[in-house]
C-alpha cells in the first residue's frame, strides 16, 4: 500500500511538474497615436502605432478607426495619447491581444 501510494505521489508530482507553464499577462501602459503624424514613422496614411520605451512601432490587432475619428481635435494625428496595452513586438511591430485607449486627461497635444 506505501508503495503504491508514493508511486501514486511520484506521478502525480511529475505530471504537475510537466504541463506548460503560462506566461503572465503584463499590461503596459504606453503614447499612442498615429505613426505617421505624430511619431514620423514612413508609410503612407495614417496607421496606429505606439511608443515604448521611445522607440516607435506599428500596431497588429488594433487599428487607428478603431478608436474614434483619427483626424478630430483629440483623434490619433492630432494628439499623443496613453492606452493600457497588452501584447509584445515581434518582426518590428506592436502584436497587440488587449489595447485600451485611456481618458483624455492623459494626452499630449502635438
Amino acid at each position: 500500500m506505501k508503495n503504491t501510494f508514493s508511486i501514486l505521489l511520484l506521478f502525480f508530482a511529475l505530471i504537475s511538474n510537466a504541463q506548460d507553464k503560462k506566461e503572465a499577462v503584463k499590461t503596459q501602459i504606453v503614447e499612442a497615436s498615429c505613426g505617421q503624424c505624430q511619431f514620423g514613422l514612413k508609410a503612407k496614411g495614417c496607421d496606429l502605432a505606439v511608443r515604448i520605451d521611445g522607440k516607435a512601432y506599428f500596431v497588429d490587432g488594433s487599428s487607428i478607426n478603431e478608436h474614434g475619428d483619427a483626424h478630430a481635435t483629440d483623434g490619433f494625428c492630432e494628439a499623443i495619447r496613453k492606452a493600457a496595452v497588452v501584447g509584445k513586438v515581434k518582426n518590428n511591430r506592436f502584436v497587440a491581444t488587449s489595447f485600451t485607449l485611456l481618458p483624455e486627461g492623459n494626452k499630449e497635444q502635438k
